[in-house]
């Protein structure tokens, strides 16, 4: 969700005629679009504005804007411990940020406007998308789950959905710019459609988005294991360009745990969607969000946890340490785990799920796989002379380009996998099969553009944010 925020706040810059920085440049204003979720937020924000404090004061007219969770948050706070900060906007009025930006500079003084909730629904904001090739949708925005844990529905409020029509609209108009895959967000995607009165939305988008020429694949984030429906699980499998990969977050193994994080679900259900999913698309891959240590959870309940771990044979987790959240239920709750206990469970968990992604991956070697090939995947790319790109499950593949074939982000590969590695797979053989893409070519137009003069650079979109580091992140 702040990935895709952060693309609307560029197109509303560039709109307002700002031009996006280069990498190398010092840009005039710096925009940081916060996540508040984990404890460390804080500190990399406030971190972040301290290092931009002597680069402000040797550029007079340099502006510094506060977006997002952290800003909704913390309000005035972000003001009194940066008084270099020009602009504080929160989650429900990201569209005022030019405005905000232009008020500062005529007043030459601080602009905090936080609104208390969403006035309507931000799909007609202007977007500059990162990926000419993949695109986030916002089926919805907010949450109506009231989880001990989590600060987001405080700060993002009650959810509120968009019509179908709508976000199929978008879909179809994404699709005529060369966009071959759509991510559907929202906090809780099965929840869809119960703002006005239709409870079966979501399968329903899902067919309907099956029915878009040219959209070769959708997926989405997050659903909640409580409004899992069979009717979502049969939209997957009957759709052929809906695929075959959940995210479904467990967050703890432990009846009573699950309990106390107020998770309106239980061991035996998560693990009979797990069980049902996999009985209609037996290739599907599952990945989970974990908390370590949360308030009383016993060895016993981690226990549990692991249990469900090795049950579900996840293809990815992203494995978290318990954070206190000022603001939440779980922070004044008793039992709080010491870090060192927390520290060693976690350590165990992350063991655990790297030792099964290994062997899911493992299971993988000579399958033949078509992927979109992505720019920026593989870090390693450029010292291995491999490509990177996305699996239909999802799966991070490692390829050797060939020779005689111009291979562009955005178009389709197909490759036999020789090795699975716990983090992603590699096809070391020749390319089975190139497939150039009008996403392809969507890149190749956006490399010709002029480069634009140094103006905008938004930094760290997503500061706060569960980082997929190896230790964090388990899995393809």
């Amino acid at each position: 969700m702040n990935v895709h925020d952060s693309e609307r706040l560029s197109g509303l810059l560039e709109g307002a005629g700002y031009v996006r920085a280069a990498e190398d440049a010092t840009p005039d204003v710096v925009v940081f679009n916060t996540c508040a979720v984990r404890e460390n937020a804080d500190n990399r924000l406030y971190g972040n504005l301290g290092h931009l404090r002597p680069v402000k004061r040797s550029r007079p007219g340099m502006q510094i804007a506060v977006g997002g969770c952290l800003a909704q948050k913390d309000r005035g706070e972000i003001v009194r411990r940066a008084p270099w900060v020009d602009v504080v906007f929160g989650t429900h009025n990201i569209g005022s940020l030019p405005v905000l930006l232009e008020r500062a500079r005529v007043h030459d003084e601080a602009q905090v406007e936080i609104a208390e909730s969403l006035e309507a629904f931000p799909s007609t904001l202007p977007t500059r998308r990162e990926s000419p090739y993949a695109a986030w949708v916002a089926i919805s925005v907010g949450c109506n789950n009231t989880c001990t844990f989590c600060i987001v529905p405080s700060l993002r409020g009650k959810e509120r959905d968009r019509r179908p029509g709508e976000v199929l609209a978008e879909v179809e108009a994404l699709v005529g710019e060369g966009v071959l895959e759509v991510t559907l967000l929202g906090q809780n995607v099965n929840a869809y459609g119960v703002e006005f009165g239709d409870r079966g939305a979501f399968g329903k988008l899902l067919r309907s988005c099956g029915e878009i020429s040219g959209l070769e694949r959708v997926r989405f984030t997050s659903p909640h294991p409580r409004d899992f429906t069979d009717d979502v699980i049969d939209a997957m499998a009957s759709t052929p360009n809906v695929m075959h990969q959940l995210h479904m977050p467990l967050q703890s193994g432990s009846s009573a745990v699950l309990r106390a994080m107020r998770r309106s679900y239980r061991q035996d259900r998560f693990l009979g969607i797990v069980e049902r999913v996999r009985a209609a698309m037996p290739d599907a891959a599952i990945s989970t969000d974990i908390i370590v240590g949360f308030p009383g959870e016993t060895e016993a309940d981690f226990e549990e946890t692991l249990h469900v771990v090795r049950e579900a044979r996840f293809a990815q987790a992203f494995t978290f340490q318990y954070s206190k959240r000022p603001g939440t239920p779980a922070a004044e709750m008793d039992g709080q785990v010491p870090k060192e206990v927390v520290q060693e469970r976690y350590e165990r968990l992350v063991a655990l799920q790297e030792e099964i992604s290994w062997e899911e991956n493992r299971k993988q070697e000579g399958r033949r796989l078509e992927v979109l090939v992505a720019e920026g995947e593989g870090r390693k790319d450029d010292a291995t002379a491999r490509m990177s790109g996305r699996a239909p499950d999802n799966r991070l593949v490692h390829f050797a380009p060939p020779a005689d074939a111009e291979v562009r982000p955005g178009d389709m590969v197909t490759v036999e996998v020789t090795y699975g590695a716990p983090h992603y797979l590699v096809a070391d053989g020749p390319v089975l099969d190139v497939r150039r893409t009008r996403a392809g070519d969507a890149w190749e137009l956006r490399q010709g553009r002029t480069a634009p003069a140094p103006g905008v650079l938004l930094g760290m979109p997503t500061i706060g944010a569960p980082a997929s580091s190896p230790r964090g992140a388990v899995g393809a």
